[in-house]
C-alpha cells in the first residue's frame, strides 16, 4: 500500500500515512485516525494537503526503456 505525506497548515505538522490510491484524506481528524495519533489541540476539521515530493513523483512514473536516454552515451544498451 502506498504511503503519502499530508501537511496541516493550521499546526505546521506533516504526517505520513498509508492508504489505497482510491482513497483520500479529508481533514486533520481523518489523518490522525489513519495515522493512529492524537488530534491534540488542532480542530479535527482543519484542512490537510497532500505533499507531492519529487521522489514520489518519479517513483510513480514508468522507467525509461533501454536506449531512450537520448544522450548517445550508450548507458542503456539496446
Amino acid at each position: 500500500m502506498p504511503t503519502y505525506d499530508y501537511r496541516c497548515d493550521t499546526n505546521g505538522r506533516t504526517v505520513e500515512v498509508a492508504h489505497p490510491m482510491s482513497e483520500s484524506v479529508r481533514d486533520w481528524g481523518d489523518l490522525c485516525e489513519r495515522a493512529d495519533i492524537p488530534v491534540g489541540e488542532t480542530p479535527p476539521d482543519a484542512p490537510v494537503e497532500k505533499v507531492v515530493s519529487l521522489v514520489a513523483a518519479r517513483a510513480a512514473t514508468a522507467p525509461e526503456p533501454p536506449g531512450s536516454c537520448g544522450s548517445g552515451c550508450g548507458c542503456y544498451p539496446a
